[in-house]
């Protein structure tokens, strides 16, 4: 039986794809593995959102451009002075702190200075133009609205070296004995508001984005490295302006994680800020990942009614109040949003102490789970095959996904489990793939050499899971089964001048009874020129091997009947018609070798045993008893509930052998429970039991008397007439086992 191992061909591409994915998710190539992190995080966020409530000092609100002020001002940008009547508005409500997303770059082209121009020339119009210039400049009014409040202004990156840079007011404070400077986002070419307006303002924060390589918003950073120093967002300075007034809260502290994040260590970076609410924890670069509360009508103030005093009283007593551009918009895990109102989840972010957790060996713990779960399915699709890796890349992935969602409702903590699935199923999908061409060439193999010789089921089995064959031998108990044509020789002899047409006729009668042996799981061992051998029980268990094989037999006796019918109506070339085709079938059961041994690159598979050699040797006496299949004892012993079976003979088959008891197979058990075949077995015993005893004129009376029953054989009684003769000739020894010697001399 061919069978090749290649354990490297099934468990090396899955763990070469193991080592692709540990690569891939662990250096982000791509953007692919903060992708896969988003897809999971955003569907987190949508499924269980922060809880929306209000700080209890400081209320976040966000100013909306509804349409009745969008009709008054315009499309933003709105005039400076419009923004400083909302200024005005918003301190006159209480409101603590006012954030102005985006940069105001350029002087309020309608100020006094630039509208004089448009008066025409001449003196009648002088008076008209000097009124003009002395209007008051509508930049200086937001300025002087702004410093009556604590506001915050932006600067960008990136813009031109001509640019204004920012006029900072304070700097970052980092703590830890290493800095995490380094792993801050660096900046280039910083450009600020208006000078004036930025003397104006408390706090002068970058207006910067943490966005991911997938165009999303899931962190806002607090603080960027400009200059060899870390430098605020805006979120940072409104963090300052509202602390409480203590020196240490003059700046915003990042603490270093002194390069001991994970499990190995590493460069250090930020590890939490501080704030009222306690420390709360951040990525290595100093940004916050975000608790998306969602859009929030409660968080809207119409600028309309902001400015037409319909708002009550201290309606934003302590507020934190967001303006900025409503068109600007960024993807989040809420679609598309204003950019202010991200800014206005990460101050509520801070200001609940609800942020998001990532810790640093978060990655690492995904990365080691990814490779011992890898590994493990990789030597399970070798050992237990593809459905035994499936179920367990299955219970993996939902414990793990599970557990994701579990921290994360719980502890408000993110764990990847979307990217360990995604590459836990390519690295199953691969092994699989691996082990379907494995097993495709070793069944092509097979079925190459073994086609007509194993059953399909056996050698889909083996290429499968080719365990069962050992090769280098073992001891089985199988049913061994020796088919044969009866009077071969002169059967051949009889076609001496037709030689095409015999070779025609054996192929006709061997293949189907081969393919009875094949059908009820038996495996060809040997084909000769007048039959075939076969057995059960190996290289696969078969419990019921001796009921197998006689049901095979049972169908060989069918098969050469059908075959029958058509040869009885052909001729041979001299014209003579061909008569039935009679086959003997020899079944024994035992102990056996079975095993193989290789040559030439190619392994033979077969069984040796004492059973092999009594089934060839009773399928050559078959004929002597006249039925088609005799078995011997064990083989009866194991198969008795499925068959009729008749004693026919007890031989030695050698001097020095112990006797075997042989049957006749005659039908099933409907024929074992009737009438006629009750009444044959015991006339059977009785006459064996008389030749035991040597009772020679009884055993001749009770053979005459079997002859009139229906079913029995004449060709058997013959026989034992005969045998009788030669024992009344030549009387055996008194110390006979009642078993006949003579007829294999």
């Amino acid at each position: 039986m061919i069978f090749r191992d290649r354990p490297l061909a099934v468990w090396g591409p899955p763990l070469v794809t193991l080592l692709l994915a540990l690569v891939v998710l662990g250096t982000d190539a791509g953007g692919l593995a903060t992708h896969l992190r988003g897809i999971q995080f955003d569907a987190y966020s949508r499924a269980d959102p922060r809880y929306y409530q209000d700080s209890a000092r400081h209320p976040v609100r966000v100013l909306e451009l509804d349409a009745a002020s969008v009709a008054r001002f315009g499309a933003w940008p709105w005039p400076h002075a419009a923004l400083a009547s909302v200024v005005d508005g918003l301190k006159r409500h209480g409101a603590s702190v006012v954030v102005l997303v985006g940069r105001i770059e350029r002087p309020d082209p309608l100020a006094g200075r630039n509208l004089a121009g448009l008066v025409p020339a001449g003196a009648n119009f002088d008076a008209a133009r000097q009124t003009v210039e002395a209007l008051p400049s509508p930049d200086t009014a937001l300025a002087t609205a702004l410093s009556g409040t604590k506001a915050v202004t932006g600067f960008v990156f990136g813009a031109s070296e001509a640019a204004h840079p920012p006029q900072l007011k304070t700097e970052i404070a980092l703590e830890g004995a290493r800095s995490p400077l380094a792993r801050l986002p660096e900046g280039q070419n910083a450009a600020g508001s208006l000078p004036l307006i930025e003397a104006a303002s408390a706090g002068v924060g970058a207006l910067s984005l943490a966005i991911d390589a997938d165009g999303r918003v899931r962190r806002m950073p607090l603080a960027l490295r400009y200059q060899g120093k870390a430098v605020p967002t805006v979120d940072a300075e409104v963090l300052r302006l509202i602390q409480s007034g203590s020196d240490k809260k003059q700046k915003v502290v990042l603490k270093s994680d002194d390069g001991n994040s994970g499990f190995f260590g590493g460069p250090p970076g930020v590890m939490a800020v501080e704030t009222e609410a306690g420390s709360l924890a951040t990525a290595p670069d100093g940004s916050i990942w975000l608790a998306f509360a969602g859009p929030k009508p409660q968080r809207l103030i119409a600028a309309s009614a902001l400015l037409s005093e319909a708002l009550p009283p201290n309606a934003l007593a302590g507020a934190i109040v967001y303006i900025g551009d409503p068109s600007e918009r960024v993807l989040t895990p809420n679609g598309l949003r204003p950019v202010a109102e991200i800014h206005a989840e990460a101050a509520e972010n801070l200001l609940l102490g609800a942020v998001l957790r990532r810790p640093t060996a978060a990655e690492q713990g995904e990365l080691l789970c990814l490779a011992l779960v890898g590994i493990g399915c990789s030597l399970l699709i070798a050992r237990a095959g593809v459905r035994a890796a499936a179920a367990g890349v299955v219970v993996v992935s939902a414990a793990v996904a599970y557990g994701a969602w579990r921290i994360f409702v719980s502890e408000h903590v993110l764990f990847d489990a979307l990217g360990l699935v995604v590459a836990l199923a390519l690295v199953w999908v691969t092994g699989a793939v691996a082990r379907g061409i494995e097993i495709w060439r070793m069944r092509s193999a097979l079925k190459r050499a073994f086609t007509d010789v194993l059953p399909k089921r056996v050698i889909n089995l083996i290429a499968r899971q080719p365990e069962p064959m050992k090769l280098d031998g073992e001891t089985r108990t199988v049913t061994y089964l020796a088919c044969g044509v009866r009077g071969f020789a002169d059967l051949a002899s009889s076609f001496r001048g037709d030689p095409a047409a015999f070779t025609r006729l054996i192929q006709r009668v061997l293949d189907p009874l081969m393919s009875q042996a094949l059908d009820h799981g038996g495996a060809i061992d040997r084909l000769t020129a007048d039959g075939f051998t076969a057995f059960w029980n190996a290289p696969l268990d078969d419990p019921e091997h001796a009921v197998h094989a006689c049901e095979a037999a049972m169908g060989m006796m069918e098969a050469i009947a059908q075959s029958n019918d058509i040869i009885t109506h052909e001729r041979r070339i001299d014209g003579v018609a061909l008569d039935p085709v009679e086959i003997g079938v020899g079944v024994s059961s035992g102990p056996a070798i079975a095993g193989g041994f290789k040559v030439h690159g190619r392994t033979a598979y077969s069984v040796n045993g004492d059973c092999a050699v009594l089934a060839t040797r009773i399928q050559r006496l078959s004929a002597q008893y006249g039925p088609a299949v005799i078995v011997s004892e064990d083989t009866r012993k194991a198969a008795e509930r499925g068959f009729a079976f008749l004693e026919v003979d007890y031989i030695a088959p050698e001097q020095h052998e112990d006797p075997v008891k042989l049957y006749a197979m005659l039908g099933n058990p409907v024929m074992r429970a009737s009438p006629k075949f009750r009444a044959l077995a015991t006339f059977h015993d009785h006459i064996f039991q008389s030749l035991r005893d040597r009772q020679w004129h009884k055993a001749r009376e009770l053979i005459a008397q079997c002859r009139k029953l229906s079913g029995a054989s004449q060709k058997l009684y013959d026989m034992h007439l005969a045998r009788i003769a030669y024992f009344q000739e030549n009387p055996p020894s008194p110390d006979w086992d009642g078993a006949f010697r003579q007829i294999l001399q």
